[in-house]
C-alpha cells in the first residue's frame, strides 16, 4: 500500500479503538460514502452501479449466482478462465443442466473473437471472461468481446481482478454489464476489500443469492423490498477501515493517471521480458497480442517453487501460479506451475537488472 493508504487504514482503526465501531462509522459517513463516486470516476459509471464487498471473488460470486439458468442454457467463457470462476460455472451446470463452453483461443493465445461470434445462438445466456488471467501476461480483448455480447443482447461479466489499477478501465467503452475488482492488487488498497459494478439496466433482473437488511428492507412480517441500486449486493456489516482506505487508494491511482500507470508498467514488463529471453533455459509462458505487467516463466534448471524460495532469500518477491488457478489453459499447454513476477509503476529498471542478475546466479548453481 502507498503511505497515504496505509495512513488512512491506521487512522480509521485508531478511531475505532478510541470511540468505538458505530461511532467511527457515524463520524466518517460522508467519507465512506465517497468511495462510490471515486469508483464511478475510476470506471466511468454511475455511483449507483457500485457495491463495496470484501473481495473480488465475493463480488463476482454475488453477481454470477444472481443469474437464473434453465436446462440447455450455455455459458461461454475462455480457455484462460480463473479456476474459481470455472468451479462456479460447473456448480451451476450440475444444478440447472447448463452447458459450460470454452471458447477456443486464437493463434496468439487470447480468446478468439471470431469463434466467439460464431458460437452465439439462442441458448447462450451469459458470456463471462477473465480480463487478465492469474497465470500469465495475457490481456484478453475485452472490448471486442463486449461488442459481440451487446450486439446479441447477452449479459457480459468481466473479471477485472488483475486489470483495474493496472490500466484504464471504462465500462462504457468495454461494454460489460458486470465487473469485479479487488482492492489488494494493482489498486494498492488493503486486503479484504473489493468492488462490484453492475449496470443499472441489468439490476432489476438480478436478485442476489444472499440478502440482509442492508440489501433489502423488511416492510412487513411477510414482505421485503430489494433496494434499487447495486448496494443490494452488499452486506450491512462491512470492513469500514478497509473501505475508507480503498477510497484513498482509488483517488491515489487516479491522481497519477491510469494511462500513465499502464505505460510505465508495460515499459518495465517489456524490459524484463526482453532480458529473460536472453537467459538460457528460461521460457516465457505469457500469451496474447497485448501483454501486461504480469511476467510468467519456467526454467529448465529448477522448479518454480524452488526459484521463488531462492529469490525470497535474496529479498526479491515473486509468486508461483499453479494449475488450479488456470487449470484449463495449463492443461492444454502442458504446464503445471510457473514463476510469476509482477511489476508496478514503483519498480525501477535497476531493480529489474538486479532481479535478472540474481536469477542467473540461482539457476547456475
Amino acid at each position: 500500500m502507498p503511505i497515504p493508504v496505509s495512513n488512512a487504514l491506521h487512522k480509521y482503526l485508531n478511531k475505532e479503538e478510541q470511540i468505538g465501531g458505530y461511532e467511527a462509522e457515524a463520524l466518517y459517513t460522508e467519507t465512506l460514502n465517497s468511495i462510490y463516486l471515486s469508483a464511478a470516476n475510476l470506471l466511468n459509471c454511475s455511483p449507483s452501479e457500485i457495491a463495496f464487498v470484501e473481495s473480488a471473488t465475493r463480488a463476482w460470486d454475488m453477481a454470477f449466482y444472481s443469474f437464473k439458468f434453465n436446462p440447455g442454457d450455455k455459458i461461454l467463457t475462455t480457455i484462460a478462465e480463473y479456476g474459481s470462476n470455472v468451479v462456479a460455472y460447473l456448480q451451476q451446470a450440475k444444478r440447472f443442466g447448463v452447458e459450460v463452453v470454452f471458447v477456443p483461443n486464437d493463434e496468439f493465445g487470447q480468446i478468439d473473437v471470431n469463434a466467439l461470434s460464431n458460437m452465439i445462438d439462442e441458448k447462450v445466456k451469459l458470456i463471462s471472461i477473465t480480463h487478465i488471467p492469474t497465470g500469465g501476461g495475457l490481456v484478453n480483448p475485452a472490448k471486442a468481446v463486449g461488442e459481440i455480447a451487446n450486439a446479441a443482447s447477452i449479459p457480459y461479466i468481466l473479471d477485472s481482478c488483475q486489470s483495474v489499477g493496472h490500466m484504464p478501465i471504462d465500462v462504457e467503452e468495454i461494454g460489460c454489464d458486470v465487473l469485479c475488482i479487488t482492492g489488494r492488487k494493482y489498486l494498492r488498497g488493503p486486503r479484504g476489500t473489493g468492488l462490484l459494478f453492475v449496470r443499472n439496466s441489468l439490476l432489476n433482473k438480478l436478485e442476489p443469492p444472499i440478502l440482509d437488511q442492508h440489501a433489502a428492507e423488511l416492510i412487513s412480517p411477510t414482505e421485503y423490498l430489494i433496494r434499487p441500486d447495486s448496494k443490494r449486493f452488499e452486506n450491512w456489516e462491512q470492513y469500514c477501515a478497509g473501505k475508507y482506505a480503498l477510497g484513498v487508494a482509488i483517488d491515489y491511482a487516479l491522481s497519477w493517471d491510469l494511462g500513465a500507470i499502464q505505460k510505465r508498467i508495460y515499459s518495465l514488463a517489456g524490459n524484463l521480458r526482453q532480458k529473460l529471453s536472453q537467459i538460457d533455459g528460461i521460457h516465457s509462458t505469457d500469451e496474447g497480442v497485448e501483454k501486461c505487467g504480469i511476467i510468467t516463466f519456467t526454467a529448465d534448471q529448477l522448479e518454480p517453487v524452488i526459484i521463488k524460495q531462492a529469490l525470497f532469500e535474496q529479498r526479491i518477491n515473486v509468486s508461483t501460479s499453479k494449475g488450479a488457478g488456470s487449470l484449463v489453459s495449463f492443461e492444454k499447454r502442458g504446464l503445471t506451475e510457473v514463476v510469476r513476477a509482477s511489476v508496478h509503476y514503483f519498480n525501477t529498471d535497476e531493480e529489474i537488472d538486479h532481479f535478472v542478475d540474481v536469477l542467473k546466479k540461482i539457476i547456475a548453481k
